[in-house]
């Protein structure tokens, strides 16, 4: 069984709730934990899609924006783009923004095919994120072309430290903060987890944050889970 998991991101400088990230997670069994799927791509189209719509009727949460993650393969798939975009209609006014992670292998999906997919939910509304910038194929040089479609960027330390790289993570994290500027898109630092990484964002003024520190992503029940 599939669910989504939120989690919330903050404006630390206002002290404010931005917005939920929308996470997937699964359990085979009600007795068993949830956990992350071993990989996104191995999820049926139809239960992401059928959880998508139904997730989306339920959302009633009076906030600004929901983002929902996907790799390239998901992204450019026809009927999870009709989803999100039905979807939106639902939530409106809250906004949704669509992020596109990086996964091992996803390089054979072209810069073409995305910016064509990214255009086609814009005109509907929705927003365009580029989550895990400056890990895996999500580097400067590779997603450079994205960036002037891109409402928003995500940088996760999480990912850093996964691959011990955490020494790498103001350096990159500077870097990713004047591209956020110089490309007038938002910047989320996400995977904050104590105190010195907090210190750090408000050393960089990066107002935009996420992160167990702040608060840990919790199940969205659906109707069917009250019964």
């Amino acid at each position: 069984m599939y669910r989504y998991f939120i989690q919330p991101q903050l404006d630390k400088f206002n002290n404010s709730l931005i917005g939920y990230e929308m996470l997937i997670r699964y359990r085979a069994h009600p007795e068993d934990r949830w956990t992350l799927p071993e990989n996104f791509a191995s999820i049926p189209i139809d239960v992401q899609i059928s959880l998508l719509k139904a997730t989306a009727r339920e959302l009633s949460l009076k906030i600004a924006s929901v983002s929902i993650n996907f790799n390239r393969k998901q992204f450019l798939d026809p009927g999870i783009a009709e989803a999100v975009i039905d979807a939106q209609k639902k939530l409106f006014p809250t906004k949704i923004v669509v992020e596109v992670t990086e996964e091992p292998g996803e390089h054979t999906y072209s810069n073409a095919d995305m910016l064509a997919q990214i255009k086609a939910i814009k005109a509907h509304g929705l927003e365009f994120s580029l989550d895990d910038v400056g890990t895996g194929i999500n580097v400067y040089d590779h997603i450079k072309p994205l960036l002037d479609y891109a409402e928003e960027i995500k940088f996760a330390m999480q990912n850093f430290r996964k691959e011990g790289r955490e020494d790498e993570i103001p350096k990159q994290l500077k870097f990713w903060r004047d591209i956020a500027r110089q490309y007038d898109a938002r910047l989320i630092l996400e995977g904050v987890e104590n105190d010195p990484e907090d210190a750090l964002a408000n050393d960089l003024e990066i107002p935009l944050r996420q992160g167990y520190y702040y608060g840990k992503p919790h199940l969205f029940k659906l109707k069917a889970d009250r019964c």
